[in-house]
Order: C-alpha cells, then sequence, then structure tokens
C-alpha cells in the first residue's frame, strides 16, 4: 500500500478562506492526500489567499518566490494559488511564477481533483471561471474526519453593494445564497462530528435569502431552523452589513437561545460624507439608531465592528465625526485599518490622504477602540457566562474556551473536556482575555 500523499495549505485572510481551505483539504482527501503543517514535508502546496489588503498579490508572490529551492530539491511537488488573488490575477500568476502548476479561484476549489491530475501530467492548469453547479454538493461525499466543538459553515457568498475599497464583487461574485436544506444536512454532519457552535458565513451574511420549503428565507427564518438541531447549542453569523439587519434578525437576538449575544457590525466611519463617498448607503444617525434597536432586544449584546481611516478625502473633521461615534456606541471589540488602495476599485483612483496624517488617525482610533475593548472585559469580572472548551491551557489542569460573548476564558483546576459546556465566573481580566472559576 502506498504511503499517502502530503498536502500542505496556507490560508490567508477571512473566515470564508479558512472554510475554503476544509473544503479544499476535504476535496484532495478524496484522491488520497493528508493535511501536513510543514511545506518541506508537502507533495503539494496550496496558498489560499486573499485580496482585501494593499500589495496582496506581491505578497503571494513574495511567499512563492520562498519554495523555489523546494520545488528544485522536489521536481513532483505540485503547488497551487487559490482564492482571491488567484481570481484577480489568473494566468498572470503562471507568467510570473512558472513553478506554479495550478490556480483556482474561489468558486472552482470543488475541481481540484481534476486539476490535480492533469498537473500530475505535467500540464499546467487553471480554473477561474463561475459555474453554475453548486461548488458545496459536489463536495458533500468527500472523507469527513472527526472535528473541533467549532465550526464555520458558509451560507452565502459574494456582494451586490460595491462599496468603494471592496474588492469582493469582483472576486467572489455576485450575492448568491445556498439552499436552506442543504445548509442544514452540513450542519447536522458537523454536529455529528462532534460541532457544538456554528458560524454562519458570508461576505454580507445578513443579506441571506436562501430557498426554503415553500419561499426564499430570510437569515433567521434560517437560524430558528438551525436551532432545531439536537447537540448544536450556539449559533453566531458573520460579517453583516447595516442595511440587511432586518426586524426578525433583530428580533431573534432576544429570542433564540442558541444565537450568542454577540453581533460583528460594521459601520466603516462616522462621517456621512465619508460613507457616501465609500457607497455605504447608511448614515451614521441610521446606524447608531439600528444598535439602539439591537439593544433593546438584547441589552446585553457585544456589539464589534470594522473601521476604515485615511479614505480618500477624509479630513479632520470626518475623522473626529468617527471618534464620536465610536464614543457613543461603545464596541465590546472591533478592528480598525489604515485605508490601502484595492486595484480596480473606485477609491483607488480618488485622491488620497497623508500617509502621516491617516498613520496618526489610526494610532488614535485604536486607542479609544482598545480602551472600551478593556472597560467591556473588565465589566465582565464578578459576572457569571457559559464557556465552551476549545483546548488545553498553558498550565496543567488549565482550560480555555469561548464565553457567549466571544471573549477567550482559561479556566484552572478544570476537569472539563474539549467539547463540554460550563458555567464560568469570571474573576480577573487580562489584556485580550478573561480567567475564571467553575461554579459548581
Amino acid at each position: 500500500m502506498s504511503a499517502p500523499k502530503k498536502l500542505f495549505i496556507k490560508t490567508y485572510g477571512c473566515q470564508m478562506n479558512v472554510y475554503d481551505s476544509e473544503r479544499m483539504a476535504e476535496a484532495l482527501g478524496g484522491e488520497g492526500y493528508v493535511e501536513t503543517k510543514s511545506a518541506d514535508d508537502a507533495d503539494m502546496i496550496l496558498l489560499n489567499t486573499c485580496h482585501i489588503r494593499e500589495k496582496a498579490a506581491e505578497k503571494v508572490y513574495s511567499e512563492l518566490g520562498r519554495f523555489k529551492g523546494l520545488k528544485a530539491e522536489k521536481p513532483d511537488l505540485k503547488i497551487g494559488v487559490a482564492g482571491c488573488v488567484a481570481q484577480a490575477e489568473g494566468q498572470e500568476i503562471m507568467r510570473r511564477q512558472p513553478l506554479v502548476d495550478l490556480v483556482v479561484g474561489p468558486q472552482s476549489y470543488h475541481r481540484l481533483p481534476e486539476m490535480e491530475a492533469k498537473a500530475r501530467t505535467g500540464e499546467k492548469v487553471l480554473d477561474t471561471d463561475f459555474p453554475e453547479e453548486d461548488k458545496f454538493e459536489k463536495l458533500k461525499n468527500r472523507p469527513k474526519a472527526k472535528r473541533g466543538p467549532t465550526a464555520f459553515l458558509t451560507v452565502q457568498e459574494g456582494c451586490d453593494k460595491f462599496c468603494a475599497f471592496c474588492v469582493v464583487p469582483y472576486t467572489r461574485g455576485a450575492e448568491v445564497s445556498r439552499p436552506a436544506d442543504r445548509i442544514l444536512r452540513e450542519a447536522q454532519d458537523l454536529v455529528e462530528r462532534g460541532v457544538r457552535e456554528i458560524t454562519l458565513l458570508g461576505q454580507n451574511v445578513n443579506a441571506y435569502h436562501g430557498a426554503g420549503p415553500n419561499s426564499d428565507m430570510t437569515l433567521a427564518q434560517l437560524i430558528w431552523e438551525l436551532d432545531k438541531v439536537d447537540g448544536l447549542e450556539r449559533i453566531r453569523f458573520t460579517t453583516s452589513h447595516p442595511n440587511d439587519m432586518q426586524d426578525d434578525l433583530i428580533e431573534a437576538h432576544g429570542t433564540c437561545a442558541k444565537l450568542m449575544p454577540y453581533l460583528h457590525l460594521p459601520v466603516q466611519a462616522g462621517s456621512d460624507k465619508i460613507l457616501k463617498r465609500m457607497n455605504r448607503a447608511h448614515t451614521a444617525e441610521s446606524y447608531i439608531r439600528l444598535i439602539e434597536r439591537i439593544r433593546a432586544a438584547r441589552p446585553d449584546i457585544l456589539i464589534s465592528g470594522d473601521f476604515i481611516v485615511g479614505f480618500p478625502e477624509e479630513t479632520e473633521e470626518d475623522f473626529q465625526a468617527t471618534l464620536d461615534l465610536v464614543e457613543e456606541v461603545k464596541y465590546g471589540t472591533a478592528y480598525s485599518f489604515k485605508y490601502s488602495t484595492r486595484p480596480g476599485t473606485p477609491a483607488a483612483e480618488r485622491a488620497q490622504v497623508d500617509p502621516a496624517a491617516a498613520d496618526d488617525r489610526l494610532q488614535r482610533l485604536q486607542a479609544l477602540l482598545t480602551k472600551q475593548q478593556r472597560e467591556v472585559q473588565d465589566s465582565m469580572v464578578g459576572r457569571d457566562v457559559t464557556v465552551l472548551f476549545e483546548k488545553a491551557g498553558r498550565f496543567p489542569g488549565q482550560m480555555v474556551g469561548k464565553s457567549d460573548y466571544l471573549h477567550a476564558v482559561h479556566v484552572a483546576d478544570c476537569d472539563r473536556a474539549i467539547g463540554d459546556l460550563a458555567r464560568v465566573r469570571i474573576l480577573s481580566s487580562g489584556a485580550n482575555s478573561l480567567a475564571g472559576a467553575l461554579i459548581e
């Protein structure tokens, strides 16, 4: 019996890429591949790329350059580029880096086994189509391993919003939602393999409108169907757009016990002028009123957000409006970035903000967000939360998991196993995590 072939996947970017990497590993698992954590051991290397940040393609070419020596030592090694850079660059990747054997876009990875077989014959293989067949259905009969207690599950892909800074509509395509019955089957399969918490993924997840038994379903309706799955204890979703936060989804946060009290709802800026230039189609005021409605439904919900500073034409007054919004909303956690150009997007052609000014604004914003995050974490001390344990800690007898609010929680002298849910009293707050003790 021949030894299994080894697959090394390096994943860049968002949670959806993590999910896609898992599906690619399953697809190639059916062809005799097992995953390895070392590129040096691999028979095939896949870079699952992200195009969201500046110079993303150049970073991929740099990474590929590091494999030249390895390819020379192992002529049979196959190297592939997948994901959004693959979609954007296509044939250019093979032209600039001849060591690449295959390039596959994010909508075509279910074709990887056929592409790998062609690559083994020495053929250079490219597939960046937007095929009509359902890639998820094509993979449903692949070998599946035991899973950890948490998992991602893609329910929607693509985006029709065309924010001026974003490449997603060009690399992932138009909004497409998976049929509800296929999502529910996958969720049931994940639970049977050990999963207790599922995070529903989409570039614009709350725009979900997948086919249901009688008509298209909203994300809230899908969540209520998942609520019926025995053994599934927690449901989350990301990433949302303020314009698609429908009434039934807000209500679900207050009434569905399995839907966790955490919401990632990016606003990007607090200036209406900048929001309009971003093509966000909401205002700072409408966003704040939306947060008020969500908190009325679930008062303890932790709000997370995204911010871009230094967007073209942003003035100090515009930036101050962002700080004012942050002060009003009070975020439990947030992600903030200095604007960087994405080739092909409308904002890339506009007059850019002075880099030094953008750096200064980012530092000031991050200082405020860090302060708020710490205040929210400190407010958890003395409270009782439910923790889903995910792994052993660094110290003997310690376990680490996530609270309902997605805080990392360390518990000493813990006799619980990975996958267990337990009530924990929070004793202290650290820089990025909480410490607690089991409640007997």
